[in-house]
């Protein structure tokens, strides 16, 4: 069996600690790894490695670091159907889906390339008499991430592409769920000729994240995960004095207006709503038709083609997902959906019955499908994280804008309508911090910036774009001013010996 260990100081290390976790492998519901879990010991090991490697790393011209970074897409565009097939075995996703993950991640790669521009000061002359004014951006040193389950290769990327473009030192800690993908993008970085030290996995649980939180020399920290551990790790970065920007949980909702075009919707639904088994973010949870009419129409075309969905091993490119990362992670979905069920909802489809035939032990789930769900049930209010949609009936238009706008989680959220003018409205008073316009899933691309409002981001900036510069950066303000010289008269030589 597999042991995982940590990469510390360039080096693929065991673990010392003598604790471990159990890898699952999704599809069998078999152990396939065990993972080791990181002391405080050992996270300030590679917290020394990384302040040791950081300022060679950071006096090194941003044309040089970058060119790290395009060997190391080189390299995941080798290597991605391997990567692809690892994260699949561990995570349960789809192959096409793994892909996809991987795919989202890369963007933000190219667009940390531009860091030589992104990073350029600015220069003001004769901001007085005679006195010049200029800032700088520099590195903030060494910096941390602590990234999910549900995308393994994508939000690492997004956390240390950007950072270590800037010039700092990085601390990643994996889900200890599936740490495979983790590990193996940080050897692609080595292999692509960044220094040891700069970017460290440390794997681990949260006697490593505590570490991380605690440690003097980590400027900053990045989260991705529940609300719940969003806000205490945000509080607790707070009060050791470090910069974070902590990313929680969702409801996103999804409005289909009485002129949109049904089939499109439901094709939308269907696609953002179980893809991945609803291990997503940014998975649509939440359906809500705009009157009685829309809704029995959208009612009608959903619940064959959610019975019909195709459920597999993720090995097959035709399934339209596959298991749940764990069997704890299926049994809290199956939970849910009686708690739907006890709350006075309409279950129109149940998939909790669904086994995969040769997969039995496998965390498999059908899609469940909920109608007649009103806001103040937990199936609403909270994140289930699984393949249930729940179907909640707006009167009007005000009513609609208002769920997710009241909502506490205000992640993402979608309008599907022909009416330019309606969406306009939308757009502009939903209390959302992505909208997607006849798009079900608005993740901005790489140059804009991912982050939610409300109870689904805590800190001032967001993940990628121009904000992750400003985030992994300090600005340092110069003001200069030369005291006049003798210039007339002299001469000047210059002689070479």
């Amino acid at each position: 069996m597999r042991t995982i260990g940590h990469l510390i100081g360039g080096k693929t290390v065991s673990g010392r600690s003598g604790r471990f976790a159990d890898v699952y492998q999704p599809m069998t519901g078999e152990v396939q790894a065990r993972v080791a879990l990181a002391s405080k010991a050992e996270l300030r090991e590679a917290v020394e490695n990384a302040k040791a490697a950081q300022p060679a790393w950071a006096a090194t011209n941003p044309q040089r670091r970058v060119r790290v970074l395009m060997k190391f897409l080189e390299l995941v565009a080798r290597d991605n159907d391997a990567m692809a097939e690892l994260l699949a075995r561990e995570h349960g996703k789809t192959i096409p889906d793994a892909k996809g993950d991987i795919f989202r991640g890369v963007e933000v790669v190219e667009y940390a390339i531009g860091i030589p521009e992104l990073m350029k000061g600015g220069y003001t002359e004769n901001a007085g008499p005679g006195i010049d004014s200029y800032s700088m951006r520099q590195p903030l040193g060494v910096v941390a991430g602590i990234t999910p389950f549900n995308f393994p290769a994508m939000i690492p990327m997004w956390k240390f592409a950007p950072a270590i473009a800037c010039g700092n030192a990085f601390i990643l800690k994996p889900s200890e769920r599936d740490p495979g993908v983790p590990m193996r993008l940080a050897e692609l970085m080595l292999e692509a000729g960044l220094p040891p030290g700069i970017l460290n996995v440390v794997n681990g649980d949260k006697e490593a994240v505590d570490a991380i939180l605690d440690d003097p020399d980590i400027a900053a920290v990045g989260f991705v995960g529940s609300s719940s551990i969003a806000h205490y790790i945000y509080s607790r970065a707070a009060a050791t004095g470090k910069r974070a920007q902590c990313f929680g949980s969702a409801k996103n909702h999804m409005i289909i207006m009485p002129d949109a075009d049904m089939e499109q919707s439901v094709d939308a639904l269907v696609g953002a709503g179980y893809g991945a088994a609803g291990e997503r973010c940014m998975a649509v949870s939440v359906a809500v038709p705009v009157g009685k009419t829309t809704a029995d129409r959208l009612m009608e075309k959903l619940i064959p083609r959610v019975e019909n969905l195709k459920i597999g091993p993720s090995t097959d490119a035709s399934a339209d997902f596959g298991p749940l990362v764990t069997m704890a992670a299926l049994e809290r979905v199956r939970n849910y959906v009686e708690i739907g069920v006890k709350e006075g909802a309409t279950l129109a489809v149940d998939g909790r019955g669904f086994k995969m035939q040769g997969y039995e032990n496998g965390f498999y789930m059908g899609g469940c499908l909920f109608d007649n769900v009103t806001k103040d049930m937990r199936i609403y209010k909270e994140e289930i994280f699984g393949p249930v949609l729940s179907v909640v009936r707006a009167n009007d238009f005000d009513e609609a804008v208002a769920l997710p706008s009241e909502h506490e989680y205000g992640n993402g959220v979608a309008i599907f309508t022909r009416d330019g003018d309606a969406a306009r409205e939308f757009a502009s008073r939903v209390q959302v911090g992505m909208v997607g316009i006849n798009v079900p899933i608005p993740v901005p691309v790489a140059y804009y910036s991912f982050g939610g409002w409300k109870r689904s981001g805590f800190g001032d900036l967001n993940q990628y774009g121009s904000d992750s510069v400003r985030f992994y950066t300090k600005t340092k303000t110069v003001t200069s001013r030369w005291p006049s010289g003798v210039k007339e008269g002299t001469q000047f030589a210059f002689h070479s010996k």
